[in-house]
C-alpha cells in the first residue's frame, strides 16, 4: 500500500481556520478530485464535518474518531492502524485531513501532494507538520500565478519519501 498525504498549506504551513479551508482555489481543488478519485480517503471527524455535502463521492471514505460515531457514505475507525489494516494492499490511500492526523500520518507515508499558497496573512488556526528535508525530496513542481478564478500564486509540489 502506498500512503500519501494531500494538503493546500500557505507559507506558515496554515491549512484551516475554524475547520474550513483557507483558501477557494478551483485548480486546487481539481488536482484533489482528479488524485483522490477511486481511491481511499482518510479523515478526521472534523474534517469530515466540514465537507459540505458529506461524503465525497466516487472515493471510499474513512473516518478515523474515538468515539462510536455512524458516518453517512463513510466507513469509521477507531485508530489509523485500523484503518490501513482495512485497506488493500495494492492501493494508494490519502490522508486528507486534518492537523492531527497529518501528524500522525507522516511518519508513516510515501509521499506528500501538497498545493503550496504564496501567502501568510490570511489567519490560520490549523498547521500541516513541519517538513523534513531529510526525509523528505521535492519531485515534481508546477507554479501558478494569480488570475480571475485564483487569488493567490501557488504552486503544486509533489514529495516522495528519501529511501535510506
Amino acid at each position: 500500500m502506498t500512503l500519501s498525504i494531500i494538503a493546500a498549506i500557505n507559507r506558515k504551513r496554515g491549512i484551516g481556520y475554524q475547520n474550513k479551508l483557507l483558501y477557494w482555489l478551483p485548480n486546487d481543488l481539481k488536482r484533489f478530485k482528479a488524485l483522490t478519485t477511486g481511491h481511499t480517503i482518510l479523515m478526521g471527524r472534523h474534517t469530515f464535518e466540514s465537507l459540505p455535502k458529506g461524503a465525497l463521492p466516487n472515493r471510499r471514505n474513512v473516518v478515523l474518531s474515538r468515539q462510536d460515531l455512524h458516518f453517512e457514505g463513510a466507513e469509521c475507525f477507531h485508530t489509523l492502524e485500523e484503518a490501513l489494516k482495512s485497506c488493500k494492499e495494492e492501493e494508494e490511500v490519502f490522508v486528507i485531513g486534518g492537523a492531527m492526523l497529518y501528524t500522525e500520518a507522516l511518519p508513516l507515508s510515501d509521499r506528500l501532494y501538497l498545493t503550496e499558497v504564496e501567502d501568510d496573512q490570511v489567519p490560520a488556526d490549523t498547521f500541516f507538520p513541519e517538513i523534513d528535508p531529510t526525509v523528505w525530496q521535492e519531485k515534481s513542481r508546477e507554479c501558478h500565478s494569480t488570475d480571475e478564478k485564483h487569488l493567490y500564486s501557488y504552486s503544486f509540489v509533489d514529495y516522495e519519501r528519501i529511501q535510506k
